[in-house]
């Protein structure tokens, strides 16, 4: 089938990938059905005949020579280096070799060096994040003054926008490895070991002599040819045979993609003994593109920490003024985050008391295989996996909720810019150890590439736009907001509620915040760049000649004069036309299997509060709250999203600000 996508003069291409799980397959010499243990058995066979020379391949080449090499782009002779890892190393004389007894075809090696070669790649970045931390070792590696930190942000590729927990976490690793051997590493590659290996079949690296792909008849589904051994030591070509995978595609692949070579992955599960096969499988379809300038509406988007983010659209007009449209919306995900919490602390107690078990074993030496604790350290390494796993995949479900509804409220805004604050670069301090924590620990940057991925499929862009200033300053006249704890607290300090002594506005401070971030991003629209590390679209500094024109214009309110002087006398009405309802029965109505509410003043609400109702996630909470968060949705089974409440859009007309005309609430 052929690789290139058509496209259209507004469209571009988009490349993604989808998770299948291969059920069974058929060989296709002997006609055998071959279930989906016994595929991935074979599978496994395959895989770790590769893996075997990848970790030959890394443990040969784990050195900083090697890798600048690799990262250089430049072989010997000056040429530039094919992008495929796997040719990339060939033209190096990086070669891989499975064991003498071993019968492999070169696309087996291909597979091996390809894999190999990307792991060495990434492994570049690290090397120059190491080395600028321990290049710029401060005198206190617990706390960093604030020219040690500018310091480290120098030395550090792309350190400008790097969040602060990736130095921190590398400046522990080097700290811990100082006071073992009692001096700092030399560089990444002796501070850590080579990486582990992967078992898996990088399929992409293959040519049709190791395995196809194709659509079958049926556009929702397609077909997986390759070559698998049938024992785990093939000696001759005859123990490799080709076998047949028909694969159920998934709905978010299109009739129109183009499908790639997946990787195939040994999943081991619960309830799976010998493992079942997962296909990584890349598509490119077509996606409208999106245009970096030229917006007239334009979603702004703010961070928060029980509110977790704080949308609303503005729209530049003709006559260059900014107006908001509707009051906004919020994604308020205090359950979520209270559980992430609560797991974070699991898991820091059990390194805790892994680690204390690791000390108490490794002290007898002579009889660590029998010690009574061995078994126990076995049982809590499998448990912080476990909680590792959960906190990932929660952190994983947040992230696509959050960056779904916030690509809706776009959609429904007619909005073809979001504009989303830069905290890439935050460091959480000042406000105790828990609340710092949770703070950098926000799931902020998974977030924004999802959100980035599903905006692409509507030609939506995504920019990012400097956070300095947007909660401090009003989004009317641009001047220093005072903060206070809620509106019918105007003389205690907070954060909360904002006001302005100059124009007189006052409103949450999430709100004020996204109207900001609008504002500048739709009048630095022109100042947009494409990064070149990352590849995303980002407003790198803040122009004051421009941003003295993102104020933020409430529209007058339209209101219609008409005459309602009298015109005659005034024509008599009975105060009662009707008696009371319990005094007169309703008419009787055409029978039917529904009942008929009873008479009188009949309740119209629910019977009880929803188990979500004392959670402190109304739109209009504005007070701390006064009780720890109790997660009875999920002691009851009720899942993820009874967690996370957000408003549908409110975009129609805007909703009358009843608090901007109260003046003083003292």
């Amino acid at each position: 089938m052929s690789r290139k996508l058509p496209l259209a003069e507004e469209e571009t291409s988009r490349t993604a990938c989808a998770r299948v799980v291969l059920r069974m397959g058929v060989d296709e010499k002997s006609g055998e059905r071959l279930s989906g243990a016994v595929l991935a058995e074979r599978v496994g066979w395959a895989a770790d005949l590769v893996s075997g020379m990848v970790g030959a391949l890394l443990a040969e080449h784990w050195n900083s020579t090697d890798v600048d090499v690799l990262a250089s782009g430049k072989d010997a002779g000056d040429r530039t280096l094919p992008s495929h890892a796997w040719m990339a190393l060939r033209r190096l004389g990086w070669s891989a070799a499975p064991p003498s007894d071993i019968r492999v075809n070169d696309r087996i090696l291909r597979m091996a060096q390809e894999s190999a070669g990307r792991t060495l790649r990434s492994a570049k970045w690290r090397a120059d994040l190491t080395a600028g931390v321990l290049a710029s070792w401060p005198n206190d590696p617990a706390k960093r003054t604030p020219q040690e930190w500018a310091a480290v942000r120098d030395a550090v590729p792309q350190g400008r926008f790097l969040p602060s927990s990736v130095i921190k976490s590398r400046t522990r690793q080097a700290a811990a490895f100082a006071r073992k051997h009692g001096r700092l590493p030399v560089d990444v590659f002796e501070l850590e070991p080579a990486p582990r290996t992967a078992r898996m079949l990088p399929l992409s690296a293959c040519d049709r002599q190791q395995a196809t792909i194709a659509r079958a008849e049926d556009p929702g589904r397609a077909l997986l040819r390759l070559q698998l051994p049938t024992r785990p030591d093939p000696r001759s070509s005859l123990d490799w045979r080709w076998v047949a995978c028909p694969i159920t595609l998934p709905p978010t692949i299109g009739p129109g993609a183009v499908l790639h070579l997946p990787t195939l992955r040994i999943h081991h599960g619960a309830h799976h003994g010998t493992g079942i096969v997962r296909v990584d499988l890349a598509f490119t379809y077509a996606v409208p593109k999106a245009r970096p300038i030229g917006h007239t509406v334009a979603l702004g988007v703010d961070w928060g920490l029980n509110t977790l983010l704080s949308v609303g659209a503005v729209r530049l007009r003709e006559d260059a003024t900014i107006t908001p449209l509707g009051a906004g919306a919020m994604f308020r995900a205090a359950g979520v985050l209270a559980k992430q919490h609560r797991l974070r602390r699991l898991s820091e107690h059990l390194h805790a008391k892994a680690e204390q078990y690791h000390r108490l074993t490794t002290g007898d030496t002579e009889h660590l295989t029998e010690h009574p604790l061995t078994a126990k350290h076995q049982v809590l390494t499998q448990e912080i996996r476990a909680v590792s796993a959960r906190r990932s995949n929660l952190n994983d479900a947040l992230a696509w909720a959050a960056a779904r509804w916030t690509v809706d409220q776009a959609i429904a805004a007619g909005a073809t810019v979001i504009y989303v604050e830069d905290l890439r670069s935050m460091e959480a301090g000042g406000m105790g150890a828990t609340m710092n924590t949770r703070m950098s620990q926000q799931v902020r940057g998974q977030i924004v590439d999802r959100m980035r991925h599903l905006a692409a499929e509507v030609g939506i862009a995504v920019v990012m736009v400097p956070a300095r200033g947007t909660s401090k300053q009003c989004p009317r006249c641009l001047l220093p907001l005072r903060h206070r704890k809620a509106p019918d607290r105007p003389t205690m300090p907070g954060w909360k509620w904002a006001i302005c002594d100059s124009c007189g506005y006052q409103g949450n401070r999430d709100a004020g915040a996204w109207q900001r971030i609008a504002a500048r991003g739709i009048t630095h629209q022109t100042k947009t760049a494409t990064d070149r590390a990352s590849g995303t679209l980002v407003i790198g500094s803040v122009v004051d000649e421009l941003e003295a024109k993102a104020v933020v214009v409430t529209p007058a309110t339209v209101t219609t004069s008409r005459d309602r002087s009298k015109t005659g006398p005034t024509r008599p009405r009975s105060t009662r036309p009707a008696p009371r309802r319990r005094e007169a029965p309703s008419p009787t109505g055409p029978p039917g299997p529904a009942g008929k509410r009873p008479e009188g003043h009949a309740h119209t609400d629910r019977a009880g509060l929803p188990r979500a109702a004392h959670r402190h996630q109304g739109v209009t909470t504005i007070s701390t709250p006064t009780s720890r968060h109790k997660p009875r949705g999920a002691a009851l089974g009720a899942g993820f999203h009874l967690h996370a409440h957000a408003p549908p859009p409110r975009w129609a007309q805007p909703e009358p600000d009843a608090m901007s005309d109260m003046g003083s609430l003292s």
